[in-house]
C-alpha cells in the first residue's frame, strides 16, 4: 500500500535542538588520558604569560578561560573523550589564526583545532591540556556567484547557514548532513565528511574547488580557485581534505554548488529481510537512474532509536528493515512518474513489503528525522560504541548479527543503518555505560572483520582519536610511512591536533 502527496515546498530539520538534548547528560566522561592510557607528548604547558599574548591576538571578546565556559569545548558530542585545556581562541580572521600558529608553533603549545564539535571519533577535542582554537567568529560568507556555482566563505560558516544563502540563488549544497545545524563547512573539509547525498553529488575531493590554509608555523597557504579546471602542478588542496587539521588549518573553502532541483521526492518502504535490501538498490539504479539522490538503509532496532525517545511513530507498519530513497529532478510530474513505476514494481515483484511516498515539505521532513535521529536517539541507551565503515555490498550488514553475539547481554543494543548508495554502514553498540570488557569485544574485532573483507574502517567520520592504531587495517605500513613524512614535513613539532589521525607508535 503506498500514500502521497502532491505539494512541494523544500525544508529540513536543524541538529541543535536534538544536540541540545544530548548535551543536557549531566554525565562526565572520564579523562581521554586515563580512559585509554594516553601518554603527554613533550608539549609547553600554556602560561599565564601565554594567555596574555593571546588574548592580545585575538581581544579578550574571543578567548574563554573560565572553567565552565571552557568545559563544554572539551567533552566531544557523544560523550566519550575529554581533554582538560584551559584555553580557548575564537579568531576571526586568518591573519589573527597565522599569529596564533606562529606562536605556539616557537612556543611548542600544541593546538586542537574544533569546529562545530559534532565529529565522532574525538577529533576535535583536546587529548590533553591543548590550546583550544574553534573556527565559530570566522563565519563569513565572501561570495556565491550563482551562475558559476561558485561560494567562497571562511571556514566556520555552519553548513544548514550556508544551504538556505545558496538556495536563495537557486544552488545547493554538495553536502548535506544530520548535523548541519552545528557543523562547520571547514571541519566537514578537514573529515572529508560523505553524508546523505554523496551518491548524486560525489566527495568533498570532488566538489571543494580550492582553500585557505595556515600551517603550524603560520604560513598562509593561499590554495583558493575558482575553477572546476585548474590542471597547475601538485593539487595541493587534496592534502587538507581529511587531514583532520594535522596539517593545517582550514580557514577558508571555495566549494562548487550545483542547481537546486525543483522537484524532490521521498520514499520510506518496509522490508523482510537484508538481502530485498540490496534487490531494491539494484532496482532503484535501474529504473531510477540520474534522479536519485540518496538511498538509506535502516534496521528495525535503529528505527527504533529515533521514534521511542522523541516520541515519533513511523508512517508506515514495523518491519524488519526500511529504506529511505529519495529522487531529485527538474520535473514533478516525471519524476513522480518514474518513482511511483519503480515502487510499484518493488511491490508487485514481493521485495518491497510497503511504503510511503510524499513529495510534501512536512512530510518529507518527518521521514528524514527517522534517519538523522538515530545516531542522537542511541544516545539514550547510556554509552555508544560507534563504527563507520565501508563494506562489500553483498556483505553490508554480516557484521550486525555476528557482533550482537559476540557481545550477547553486555550490550543494549547492536544495531545497524547507513548509506547503502555508498557501501557506508554505521554500526552501533550501545550500553549502560563504558566498561573495558565491552570495549576489548568489540575492538579490535570490528577492524578485523572489516579488513577480512576488504573494506575501510573509516568511510566518512575520519580517523580522529580513536581510530589511529586500527589504520594498520586500511593502509599499508609504506603508505602509513609516508603520511607521517608529510607531517613532520608541514608539521615539524608536532603542534596540531597531536593523538589524531597517524598511529602513536609511529
Amino acid at each position: 500500500m503506498l500514500s502521497g502527496s502532491s505539494q512541494f515546498v523544500m525544508s529540513w530539520t536543524t541538529w541543535r535542538s536534538i544536540r541540545r538534548l544530548c548535551s543536557n547528560s549531566k554525565h562526565i566522561p572520564e579523562l581521554t588520558k586515563d580512559r585509554y592510557q594516553v601518554k603527554r607528548g613533550k608539549f609547553a604547558e600554556i602560561s599565564n604569560q601565554d594567555i596574555t599574548t593571546l588574548e592580545s591576538i585575538v581581544g579578550k571578546n574571543h578567548i574563554l578561560i573560565d572553567p565552565d565556559d571552557v568545559q563544554p569545548y572539551n567533552i566531544d558530542f557523544i560523550r566519550c573523550v575529554r581533554g582538560y585545556s584551559r584555553v580557548v581562541l575564537k579568531p576571526k580572521s586568518t591573519q589573527q589564526v597565522s599569529e596564533i600558529l606562529k606562536y605556539c608553533n616557537n612556543r611548542k603549545i600544541a593546538v586542537c583545532p574544533q569546529g562545530g564539535n559534532t565529529g565522532l571519533v574525538g577529533g576535535s577535542v583536546p587529548v590533553f591540556d591543548e590550546i583550544i582554537l574553534s573556527t565559530q567568529a570566522m563565519d563569513n560568507i565572501e561570495t556565491i556567484d550563482e551562475i558559476s556555482g561558485v561560494v567562497v566563505c571562511q571556514s566556520g560558516c555552519i553548513l544548514e547557514r550556508l544551504e538556505e544563502k545558496v538556495n536563495e540563488k537557486g544552488l545547493c549544497m554538495p553536502l548535506d548532513l544530520g548535523a548541519k545545524g552545528s557543523c562547520h563547512i571547514g571541519g566537514n573539509v578537514s573529515t572529508n565528511a560523505g553524508g546523505l547525498r554523496l551518491l548524486r553529488y560525489g566527495n568533498l575531493h570532488g566538489s571543494v574547488l580550492g582553500l585557505e590554509v595556515v600551517k603550524a608555523d603560520g604560513t598562509i597557504l593561499d590554495l583558493l580557485s575558482n575553477f572546476k579546471k585548474d590542471n597547475t602542478g601538485y593539487h595541493l588542496k587534496h592534502l587538507f581534505i581529511g587531514s583532520e587539521g594535522t596539517l593545517g588549518f582550514i580557514t577558508k573553502v571555495s566549494i562548487f554548488c550545483p542547481a537546486a532541483s525543483k522537484a524532490i521526492n521521498v520514499a520510506f518502504l518496509g522490508l523482510e529481510s537484508y538481502d530485498k535490501v540490496m534487490k531494491t538498490f539494484l532496482l532503484a539504479k535501474q529504473q531510477l537512474g540520474e534522479i536519485l539522490s540518496s538511498c538509506e538503509m535502516i534496521d528495525a532496532q535503529s528505527l527504533e532509536c529515533s521514534t521511542k525517545p522523541f516520541n515519533h511513530t513511523s508512517p508506515i507498519a514495523d518491519y524488519p528493515f526500511y529504506m529511505l530513497i529519495e529522487t531529485s529532478g527538474s520535473r514533478a510530474e516525471h519524476d513522480e512518474e518514474k518513482l511511483h513505476d519503480f515502487l510499484n514494481c518493488a511491490i508487485n515483484s514481493g521485495i518491497v513489503l510497503d511504503g510511503t511516498t510524499t513529495n510534501e515539505s512536512r512530510k518529507m521532513r518527518d521521514i528524514w528525522f527517522l534517519r538523522e535521529r538515530i545516531a542522537p536517539g542511541i544516545l539514550h541507551d547510556g554509552f555508544c560504541f560507534k563504527y563507520d565503515i565501508s563494506v562489500p555490498l553483498k556483505q553490508f550488514y554480516d557484521i550486525v548479527p555476528v557482533m550482537e553475539k559476540r557481545v550477547g547481554s553486555l550490550a543494549t543494543r547492536v544495531c545497524g543503518y547507513g548509506h547503502i548508495g555508498d557501501s557506508n554502514l554505521h554500526l552501533n553498540v550501545s550500553c549502560p555505560e563504558f566498561t573495558q570488557e565491552i570495549y576489548k569485544l568489540v575492538e579490535p574485532f570490528v577492524y578485523e572483520f572489516t579488513s577480512s573483507l576488504k573494506g575501510s574502517i573509516s568511510a566518512e567520520h575520519g580517523i580522529g582519536f580513536l581510530k589511529p592504531n586500527y589504520l594498520k587495517y586500511s593502509k599499508k605500513p609504506e603508505a602509513l610511512s609516508l603520511m607521517l613524512e608529510m607531517k613532520k614535513m608541514l608539521d615539524p613539532h608536532g603542534i596540531l591536533n597531536p593523538y589524531k589521525v597517524l598511529p602513536r607508535e609511529l
